[in-house]
This record gives C-alpha cells, structure tokens and sequence, in this order.
C-alpha cells in the first residue's frame, strides 16, 4: 500500500509499506477513504514529540470502508463505510467503562495516562495511522461507527477528531447559560470550540489568534468576537477591559504546546524533542479567566516543565479541566445537532490534497500559506 511515513523533522514522503493484516480476532482492516491533517500532527511534524520513529505513518483522522474483520468482529463487516474515533480503547477496562476512553488502561504500555492514538508516535501505543490507504483498526467492535445514510462523508471526518474535541472543549469549560467565553486559537480544533459554546448556552464567545485569515473565519463559521493578539499591547489586560474589568466567565486553551509568544521556551522544547513547549497560551488562561471561573485545557501538552502559573490558578480559586476529548462520547449529540442544522463541520475544510500530494500539504499548513484552516487527504479515483 501508499503511506506518508516520517523521515525526520520537516521530512515525510509517500512510500510503499506491507498492507496491514489482522493480528487479532478483534481488529479489521479499513480501506482509507479520506483522511486529514490535524494540528497536531504538526508537532509530530516538527519534532516535537517524543519517540516519533523513521517509518511511523501519521493520521488520527480518518473514514474508510471496511475491507476484512477478525473472527471475534460482531458489530462490523466488510463493505461497511465507517469513522474512526482517533482514541484507541479496549472499552472494557476501568477507565472505559467511566467513558474515558482517551485514558484506557489496556491499549498502550509506553505511557500511564494517555491510551492509544493512531499515528502519534510510540509514545502512544505506535500504531500506524490513517495516512495511509489501509489500515489496521484495533478493537473494531467499540471504536468504529458505520456512518450513517444522512451523514456526509467530510462531515464524518470531521466528527474523528476535531470537531468532537472542540464540542469536548466547550463542555469542559462548564458553562452556564449567558456566560462570556474565550477560546484561544483559532485553528479547527478552536473554531469548533468556540461554534459549540453557542450550543452549551454560552452569550458572548471571543476568540484569540494572530493570523487575520483565521480570526476572518472565527467571525464567520463561530460568530464570534475576535482579538488579534499581535495587535494590542497587553492580551490579557484587553480581554479584561472586554469583560468589565473581571474578565471571562471561561477560557478554552485549543492552542497548546507550541504557542508563539515565548521563543526561548519554544526552541528549547524543540531541541529536547519534547512537546511540554511554551506555557504562554495557558497562563494567558490563567489570567484571562475571572476569579472562580473555569479553564477548559485541550491544547497538545507533553512532559516538559513549562512554568505554568499554578500559584495563580489556586489564589484564584480556579477550576481547571483537560483530558484527550473521549470522542465516541460525543458522537450522538453531535450526530443530532449536524441533522438539525445547527453545524456542518465540513465547513471548516479549506484544502483537499490527494495522498501523494501530502508533503505540500503538510508544507502549506504548518507554514499557514493560501489561508489554509482544515485540509483533508484524498485519495484518488
């Protein structure tokens, strides 16, 4: 089979790999029918996260058709069209059976806290991604859903990763009715948070970003406030100026480890191949949230101290909440507000390259080129 596979920081190409065989009653094989780069990807990209080895194929985003299944498979056969949620999860340990399937138990030996994700390096579980045209999918019985008939393909797509974590973001922000929220980044994962607020009750969003073309699409796609931080002295002093002086009722962190705003910080986590990155978007949280209020984390962080204002956030008295977003979770809801009318997530795509066309995809969105947000992989006739 064709697969992007990693040759080094800024390095991928397209190659020719073994296509993928079942290695368990419970896995099936998926045949790719779309996939996408997400942004965090980009710090598999850079070399920012740890244990990303030559070969690896990225991709946690992705739909396909199922091609073959194991013999314990009940839920799926071949021929079935499907989205694959980007947690892996055995659905029957102690953290699954509580929904939290981004913290399963069973799925990856390398780390305690993370379970397994498909094509983020072997730091979580090393399992081979969907930028690929096939596919071995682990567990097939608890994480696929065969897409429904009413269910657009890209809207499918979207609902793998991005869009449920930033539906996932705005409920761990904890909102209530008539509250004034901030979302920091206005990547996809930022911009789907910020649309969901309004679905959780929210009655003021405001989004943070620097690039104009992305806060354009915070106006339009999340009818939201927006603030080019690159333009005002003081981020933190103007969010509160907007909020009368006490600041949001909530702020949503979608930016994460590679943040701009403290070079120094960045390059160091750069030449440790560690994505702890700079604490910039998070401490603006701290300070940007009133007294009492709520800090909703989904941002990429790893393992490097990053001085985190901690001492801040507890004289504050503030609740902060993260966690990998638990996607199968959010698929019913989701399902139904995409039925009413209330999202289109595909209407965050801006760009379509076909899978051997990767390398420039990847070169256009890191590099933010052509106003690129969300760009999906296809893959041919």
């Amino acid at each position: 089979m064709k697969a992007m596979t990693y040759r080094g920081p800024y390095k991928i190409r397209v190659d020719r790999k073994p296509d993928p065989v079942i290695a368990h009653p419970n896995d099936a094989i998926v045949r790719v029918e779309l996939a996408s780069i997400c942004g965090s990807d980009l710090h598999l990209y850079h070399g920012m996260m740890p244990d990303t080895r030559i070969g690896h194929t990225f991709g946690h985003e992705f739909i396909g058709r199922v091609e073959e299944v194991g013999s314990s498979v009940q839920n799926l056969k071949p021929g079935d069209r499907v989205m694959v949620p980007f947690n892996i999860y055995c659905g029957s340990c102690f953290f699954c059976a509580r929904g939290l399937y981004s913290n399963c138990h069973n799925v990856n030996a390398n780390a305690t806290a993370i379970g397994g994700i498909y094509g983020y390096s072997h730091s979580t579980g090393g399992f081979d991604g969907g930028q690929a045209e096939l596919v071995r999918v682990p567990f097939a019985d608890v994480g696929p859903q065969v897409i429904p008939d009413d269910i657009a393909s890209e809207d499918a797509l979207l609902l793998t990763d991005a869009f449920s974590t930033g539906y996932f973001g705005s409920q761990l922000a904890d909102i209530v009715e008539g509250d004034t929220v901030v979302v920091l980044g206005a990547g996809p994962v930022g911009l789907a948070a910020a649309r969901s607020c309004w679905l959780m009750g929210a009655g003021r969003v405001i989004v943070v970003d620097h690039l104009d073309y992305r806060l354009e699409k915070a106006r339009a796609f999340a009818f939201a406030e927006t603030v080019h931080f690159g333009q005002v002295d003081d981020i933190v002093l103007t969010l509160k100026k907007m909020t009368d002086g006490l600041g949001a009722d909530s702020v949503i962190d979608a930016v994460g480890a590679e943040a701009d705003g403290h070079v120094v910080q960045h390059v160091t986590a750069a030449k440790l191949k560690l994505q702890g990155g700079s604490p910039v978007a998070l401490n603006w949280a701290i300070d940007a949230v009133r007294k009492g209020g709520t800090i909703s984390v989904m941002g990429a962080y790893g393992p490097l101290f990053s001085a985190v204002k901690v001492g801040n956030a507890m004289n504050k008295g503030l609740t902060i909440r993260a966690n990998q977003a638990p996607v199968k979770r959010q698929w019913p809801r989701l399902l139904e507000h995409i039925r009413a009318g209330h999202i289109a997530p595909r209407e965050l795509i801006t760009h379509r390259f076909d899978l051997d066309d990767i390398a420039e995809g990847y070169h256009v969105f890191s590099s933010k080129l052509d106003g690129i947000v969300k760009p999906v992989i296809t893959f041919g006739a």
